[in-house]
């Protein structure tokens, strides 16, 4: 093993939720030793433009950097680039890395995000089947966009509807392939994905609901198409796998760390090993906008969120995570923006009008607003947060009624 200098802080994953980390400590007066360990090559960078702007060339690589190169040294954080942490000695306080490193720690904060889930049906490996998650995932799609006329897409998740909308921005034929009956369908109501399912069907992608990959098809050691359980075939030259995440946890669960989807966490985003945090993607917490059921959010908001408890937390400050939960989309010229959590409604509440481009669908348990899709409407969102926020009971027919601004139905509940 090669030697190293113990940290003060080491950071595991520089994504969102691990560059903020860095950050933020050195924000709020932090002087000990930061490390932050990546095994991407790129310094931090913003995930969400990978399958928007930076996929369709609007967007460069240095315009996504979550800070300029020149950043980190001033601020005196190492980045460890190319090297995966693949155990944790929580009693020695030290961990390992892929290039034999060891590296102790008096704090350490996992952000590490998630692997792609990968299909496991025959060709799933073949070249021209691509995830997007990294810089590099989507750099090799780029590289191979020439040659390519005809897109598969599986999975109607976020992810995959927005390479959709990119895809056929330039000029591909693209079908999504969604094993559920509805697009979104684990993140909205049945509104929202009608919606969506019929814009891309009018700009032109073929959207199949209900259907099962069973391969992909080869041809000269690359995809030619993919096979659908009804057994139809589906040409294409690149195939795009959006199906979700695998929480890159499995260091922290081999050394005893608690946790079943992802590891869990306390208020404080701290584990059951002692100075161990975990963040993000792949932290399991106890969520007040759930209604305390423990979930783990795939957001900016949220890896942004914890990343500054945990930054309180090692400096002296100790505040429990209650953020209010946040998303969004952006698919042709449809501004998607979600606040709060719709899981468990009772009621959705259409205000506005979907014909119109512009709309919100405002979702309801026990007639209090637990969450809103705004859709081109700004307005609704920004107002609408209040409502979420303070779990305002108000009749669904003020709610419907969009000469009625949201703020008013605020204080006409208070």
């Amino acid at each position: 093993m090669i030697a190293a200098d113990k940290y003060d802080v080491v950071i595991v994953g520089a994504g969102h939720a691990g560059a903020q980390a860095a950050i933020a400590l050195r924000q709020r007066g932090f002087r000990g030793s930061v490390a932050l360990v990546s095994e991407e090559a790129d310094p931090p960078y913003e995930r969400p433009p990978l399958s928007k702007e930076y996929l369709s060339g609007a967007k460069a690589f240095d315009r996504i950097l979550i800070r300029p190169n020149a950043f980190w040294a001033e601020r005196e954080i190492s980045l460890m680039l190319g090297r995966r942490a693949i155990s944790v000695e929580a009693a020695d306080h030290s961990l390992q890395l892929s290039d034999g490193t060891t590296l102790g720690y008096g704090a350490l904060i996992w952000a590490a995000g998630g692997s792609p889930r990968r299909l496991t049906c025959p060709g799933h490996d073949l070249r021209g089947v691509h995830s997007v998650r990294t810089r590099a995932d989507v750099d090799r799609m780029i590289h191979e966009l020439d040659r390519v006329s005809r897109v598969v897409v599986v999975g109607g998740g976020y992810i995959g509807l927005e390479a959709a909308a990119v895809l056929t921005t330039l000029g591909k034929s693209v079908t999504v392939v969604e094993t559920q009956e509805r697009v979104l369908s684990r993140v909205a109501g049945e509104v929202l994905s009608r919606f969506y399912e019929q814009e891309h069907r009018a700009q032109g992608v073929d959207v199949r609901l209900g259907e099962t990959v069973t391969c992909i098809e080869e041809m000269a050691g690359a995809a030619c198409g993919v096979r659908l359980g009804d057994g139809s075939v589906l040409p294409c030259e690149m195939v795009i796998v959006g199906i979700g995440i695998v929480p890159a946890v499995q260091p922290l669960l081999a050394a005893g760390i608690g946790g079943e989807n992802g590891v869990t966490v306390d208020p404080l985003c701290r584990t059951t090993s002692p100075d161990i945090y975990a963040i993000g993607d792949c932290a399991a917490h106890a969520n007040a906008f759930a209604d305390g059921a423990v979930i783990r959010l795939e957001s900016v908001q949220n890896a942004n969120d914890q990343a500054m408890v945990v930054a309180k937390a090692l400096t002296g400050l100790e505040e429990a995570y209650v953020a209010l939960p946040w998303f969004w989309s952006y698919q042709y010229d449809l501004q998607l923006q979600t606040v709060g959590l719709s899981m468990g409604h009772d009621r959705a509440v259409l205000r506005g009008d979907p014909g119109q481009r512009s709309f919100s669908i405002i979702y309801l348990r026990d007639d209090r607003v637990i969450a809103l899709d705004c859709v081109n409407a700004v307005r609704d969102y920004v107002q609408g947060r209040a409502l979420v926020r303070a779990g305002t009971r108000v009749r669904a027919a003020s709610l419907a009624d969009d000469t009625i601004p949201l703020k008013d139905l605020l204080v006409r509940s208070s």
